[in-house]
């Protein structure tokens, strides 16, 4: 966690800029300020809170909104004049409704892990919806030992491309294998998230 004795409070002013990034899909949700006293509360209470240049007062991200900002860790930059926060964040982080505040990119330049976080949100989304409105519907629907077939199917299919060395047929089952066994931690009440935690303890060690 953050040692605020480290921060170059003179450096910036007294008003530290604050990146926030989303803690599971490492998506930059916005940018703001802090004073000593923001900065102060936001570790009491582990919602992040600005101090609003136009308002002039401190202010708690979804005070109004009910879209809390919840903190996760935090860490100063090289130069202790810059705090990047981590969060969980409660809804929907800026004003339009959009997820980030940095919401312009086009799709096709969306950061990877982004655009998979996304994909992911949007496969777990479709369980108990209506069969006949997508395939990933339609795999939840036929049950467990449908979909782990389905994930079995794929490593033998990515597996026999990888040995002929073909390359574009590899990264197509790849997708595959990926998609259904993201289907596969969905329906187990699983994601991602669990998978990497378990790599990272392994990584540790």
């Amino acid at each position: 966690m953050l040692n605020r004795e480290q921060i170059n409070w003179q450096k910036v002013d007294n008003l530290l800029p604050v990146i926030i990034q989303n803690e599971t899909t490492c998506e930059v949700l916005m940018l703001g300020y802090m004073n000593q006293e923001a900065l102060e509360k936001t570790l009491t209470e582990k919602r992040v809170t600005f101090f609003s240049r136009t308002k002039n007062r401190l202010w708690t991200k979804g005070e109004t909104s009910g879209h809390f900002l919840n903190v996760v860790d935090m860490s100063l930059d090289c130069d202790n004049d810059t705090l990047l926060i981590l969060v969980n964040p409660i809804g929907e982080t800026c004003h339009t409704g959009a997820e980030s505040c940095f919401y312009q990119f086009d799709n096709a330049t969306q950061p990877d892990w982004i655009f998979f976080s996304k994909l992911e949100r949007l496969i777990a989304e479709r369980k108990g919806s209506d069969p006949t409105s997508s395939y990933t519907a339609q795999l939840y629907a036929k049950g467990t030992k449908r979909i782990a077939q389905k994930v079995g199917e794929e490593g033998v299919e990515t597996a026999l491309a990888a040995t002929v060395k073909d390359r574009n047929e590899t990264i197509c089952e790849a997708a595959d294998l990926a998609y259904h066994l993201t289907v596969l931690l969905q329906d187990a009440d699983l994601s991602w998230a669990d998978v990497i935690g378990k790599l990272k303890e392994r990584h540790s060690k």
